[in-house]
């Protein structure tokens, strides 16, 4: 049976969106769309817009960014009519989802830089709202996402832009279809599968997902409701199907009941982007009073009032003090986070009592975040007494269950008894099948043989027997601070990512940091370490029971600064005085404020990948939210939820080139580990949830290779591919090898030995792929289309930084000494390094100049350095001024914008390079083709001559 084709695919899906309630349009170009939208807005607003009035509509629509029309789509609209009336209008129908106008179109064509026709498009209200791109069945589905892609680059914003609209992309081949939220930035990692209630996918375009999702008053709802625009960032965001259903849980409890219950998302699933939305649609219920988000930390206070402002701005009253927040409940702020120590204070002093009293009896949603302590004691019971008329729900990665409570003073509690049911789950294993969250690479390290106890005939960890003395013995300490030091650029991929180091004690961390720091000093590593840790007494956290003590909850207090252990405050300052050294900053442990700023600073500057190594105690191993961490090392007894919570730093999803976390434990903790993965999974969980041993991952990489070797036998034979449906097919063969080899280099047993293919080879190959690469982006310059397009190359599986000029340069001086012999194969290792490294191959033909026609005439090759830096200068200057002379552009101008861009590390945008030009501006025709035509040589000239140049 032959392939089903995408025309057939297409039609298809039209017909079965028709089958749903969606009108069809036929619509083939931008005219027609916007003659359609008129037609379309005046039904559904019972208006008749003149031709004079429908350019006012027209104009506001074309302004700004996608995310700046995002909120024009879901503002309410006015216009001065051509009677001079007021006329109030809107774009889409917000609060009733299902009364806007649904169509469906396909194959409506835009000019822009390239012609492009888009598959099929949503319409509501006429506008453009989900636009869906097919692949025939059996190509990948990241080639559709490529294509959307390169559709927003060319043409989107072409004309009158109303493709900018579009909120959500569905992409599919048939067999498995991905939605996401209409974001340049994100990459595939960031497309979801749409599940029904139990977490089963539902992948099938055309059975099932089309029925579910793209009903008409689901996908509206999902726009009105579900997508949230995040103002840090600038960017649309919307739910993945599990927020979805949690949501809407928690909705129907709150609308249709007085009954408590708790959502259990696993760790690193976005619970913040589910508790802000079910907090923004709760309190705008017309019988809830206020919403009061709680969570029991002073900085998971300050990190949720961020996140929550960053979703929706000024949407959160932070409450500094319980005076503030006594303030808050008794003003019109409908939404407030606080801590529950704060809340607990609310209720219980006397002189709050007055105002608190007359809450009493007000409909309060209390939502509260992952703090399962202070839950758990009498606080919890406190709120409960205090208020008449209210209701609780929990959010939590890791419940309480019989198995892994702790008994106090109340006895046993387990979630359910404090929350009630479970109303929606969504545990690790699915997470991971989503690929929502990344795996876990758990090595063990210096593992300890047991021994057997005489009297019991029980195996005993040597760790039981003499714990401090063997585990803070400073052999051991140095030993392990040289194992991470070796391997820390691996684990890292070069330091693209960062790690983190928990240790069991405030006295084995200040251990371990001086350790490190007379390692650097001494040269034998350049690794930034940086620490926090509380002013409380030092805590052994050997019972390892689960709950990582609330270190930071000191800061709520300043007097509490005085009850800290002299040596401990003094080394911390001593910590900070180097951290200060380093980052030019003035923190200190003078006052709580001081050490809170120094907390935030630390929490920036690891996720800016500023400080490669964070050691700790217990601090930053919940709450704490960084994509560019990767790795963690354990020096510290984990159990239950601690463990989960504390591995979990590592797994959020980035990139290609981030394919795990990596968990390095320098403890006995295997059996806690499977059993912390059971209790919140299930017993086959460990499987799914550890990765497989290294010796897998290189039967897989061998298979890989004879898979390649069948495509092309040989490196020339890359060269001899007829067709690019050929070419593809290498591309895919080598970038699976590229996959394996990224995710086995992350283990310390790492070796090319293991391996069929040679290191070699395997860079030989790598300039091939690299060809290819380089041939679509001269095809795309020559205007033409090519299907490797489709194809992501993930150039990020190859990037090294320990691989720039200043590497090459000491090649070179070394290429000048050399014999003649050893000459020939320095420079065919230069050439190789140019060919094979993404970063250099932009300065290939500059370096091999400069060998050809300034190394000869250098004589000493200690100047090498200099020379080559006056060669690049000019060069610098010759192509800047090509620049500028060729497009005719302002040269201060253009310098100051490519300086901003260096700052922002953001690519400028095209009106700002448009402003460059100097004398007659482009008409609104060419203002797309050229200025991409000068931002891409802007681009290329500063990958060739700025990017890589140093470190």
């Amino acid at each position: 049976m032959s392939k089903q084709s995408e025309a057939i695919l297409e039609a298809q899906l039209v017909a079965q969106l028709q089958k749903l309630g969606y009108g069809l349009a036929s619509i083939t170009n931008e005219q027609e769309l916007i003659a359609n939208l008129k037609t379309q807005l005046e039904k559904h607003n019972r208006i008749q817009f003149s031709a004079t009035e429908f350019e006012r509509v027209m104009n506001i629509l074309s302004k700004g960014s996608v995310f700046e029309k995002a909120k024009t789509l879901r503002e309410k609209q006015h216009i001065i009519r051509d009677n001079g009336d007021n006329l109030y209008f809107e774009f889409i129908n917000t609060e009733h989802w299902c009364q806007n106008q649904f169509q469906v179109t396909h194959q409506v064509s835009v000019e822009g830089k390239y012609q492009n026709r888009y598959d099929v498009t949503i319409l509501i209200n006429g506008l453009p709202l989900v636009q869906i791109e097919l692949k025939r069945r059996g190509l990948e589905l990241k080639e559709a996402f490529n294509q959307v892609n390169r559709y927003q680059r060319h043409s989107f914003g072409s004309n009158s832009g109303l493709y900018q609209y579009i909120q959500i992309f569905v992409i599919s081949n048939g067999v498995n279809t991905k939605y996401y939220a209409n974001n340049r930035n994100q990459s595939f990692k960031q497309t979801f599968y749409w599940t029904d209630k139990e977490n089963k996918r539902l992948t099938n375009i055309l059975n099932g997902f089309t029925s579910e999702f793209l009903e008409p008053c689901h996908i509206s709802k999902m726009i009105c409701k579900y997508i949230v625009l995040n103002e840090t960032h600038k960017i649309p965001m919307v739910l993945r199907p599990y927020q979805f259903y949690a949501v809407e849980a928690l909705i129907d409890r709150v609308k249709n009941s007085v009954n408590n219950g708790y959502i259990w998302h696993t760790t690193g699933s976005g619970k913040t982007l589910t508790s802000f939305k079910a907090s923004q649609i709760i309190m705008n219920l017309p019988q809830v009073k206020k919403v009061v988000f709680v969570v029991d930390r002073k900085d998971l206070d300050y990190q949720t009032t961020k996140e929550f402002n960053s979703f929706s701005k000024g949407s959160i009253d932070g409450t500094d003090n319980t005076k503030m927040l006594v303030d808050k409940f008794t003003d019109d702020s409908k939404l407030i986070v606080t801590t529950i120590q704060k809340l607990n204070t609310a209720i219980s002093k006397k002189q709050h009592l007055e105002k608190m009293n007359r809450l009493k009896d007000e409909r309060i949603v209390f939502i509260f975040d992952e703090c399962h302590r202070s839950q758990f004691g009498e606080t919890h019971n406190r709120i409960k007494s205090f208020f008449n008329n209210i209701q609780f729900f929990g959010f939590t990665g890791t419940p309480i269950f019989a198995d892994n409570s702790v008994k106090n003073e109340l006895g046993r509690r387990t979630t359910k008894e404090l929350f009630g049911d479970c109303l929606h789950k969504y545990v690790i294993t699915d997470a991971i099948k989503d690929e929502n969250v990344l795996k876990f690479s758990v090595e063990y390290v210096g593992r300890y043989k047991q021994k057997e106890d005489r009297n019991t005939n029980i195996d005993i960890e040597v760790e039981d027997i003499d714990t401090k003395e063997l585990m803070e013995h400073p052999s051991r300490l140095e030993k392990i601070v040289d194992y991470i030091v070796a391997h820390h650029n691996r684990k890292t991929h070069s330091r693209n990512f960062t790690g983190m180091f928990c240790v069991s004690s405030v006295d084995t961390l200040i251990k371990y940091y001086e350790i490190f720091k007379k390692k650097r000093l001494a040269g034998e590593h350049s690794l930034n370490i940086a620490t926090i840790f509380s002013y409380s007494a030092n805590e052994n956290d050997a019972d390892a029971n689960g709950f990582l003590p609330d270190e930071l909850s000191v800061v709520e207090e300043p007097r509490a600064l005085y009850g800290l252990q002299a040596h401990s405050r003094e080394k911390l300052d001593e910590f900070i005085v180097d951290y200060n050294q380093l980052f030019d900053t003035k923190f200190s442990t003078k006052d709580s404020e001081s050490f809170y700023n120094y907390y935030n600073d630390i929490s920036k500057r690891v996720k800016e990948r500023k400080i490669d190594i964070l050691l700790v105690v217990n601090m930053f191993l919940t709450g704490f939210d960084s994509p560019t961490l990767n790795t963690l090392y354990v020096d510290k007894n984990l159990k239950y939820h601690g463990l989960i919570q504390a591995y979990s730093r590592t797994n959020r999803v980035l990139n290609e080139m981030k394919s795990q976390g990596n968990i390095v434990v320098f403890r006995n903790l295997k059996g806690a580990t499977d059993e912390a993965i059971t209790l919140f999974s299930n017993k086959d969980a460990v499987d799914v949830i550890i990765m497989k041993p290294y010796e897998d991952y290189a039967v897989k990489f061998n298979e890989a290779y004879q898979r390649l070797l069948e495509l092309v036998p040989s490196v020339d034979a890359v060269n001899e591919l007829r067709t690019e449906d050929e070419e593809l097919e290498f591309i895919k063969a080598f970038r699976e090898l590229m996959r394996i080899r990224n995710t086995m280099t992350a283990f310390a047993d790492f070796s090319w030995s293991d391996l069929e293919m040679e290191e070699q080879e395997f860079e030989d190959y790598k300039s091939k792929y690299l060809d290819l690469h380089d041939k679509v982006r001269t095809e795309h310059e020559k205007d033409k289309v090519s299907i490797l397009e489709d194809v992501d190359f993930e150039l990020e599986l190859l990037h090294r930084d320990d691989i720039n000029v200043a590497y090459i340069l000491q090649l070179l001086m070394k290429l000048k000494t050399d014999n003649k012999k050893d000459a020939v194969k320095t420079e065919a290792d230069i050439i190789n390094l140019l060919s094979g490294e993404a970063e250099l191959r932009s300065k290939r033909e500059l370096i091999e100049r400069f060998i050809k026609e300034n190394l000869p005439i250098i004589e000493d090759s200690e100047t090498i350095p200099q020379e080559f830096d006056k060669f690049w200068s000019e060069e610098q200057v010759k192509a800047f001024n090509k620049i500028v002379t060729e497009e005719n552009l302002s040269p201060e101008r253009t310098e100051q914008l490519i300086e901003n861009y260096l700052f922002s590390e953001q690519e400028p945008l095209r009106d700002e390079v448009l402003d460059l030009i100097e004398g007659t501006k482009p008409t609104i025709l060419e203002r797309k083709k050229t200025g991409d035509r000068i931002l891409d040589k802007i681009v290329t000239f500063v990958k060739t001559f700025v990017s890589g140049i140093t470190g």
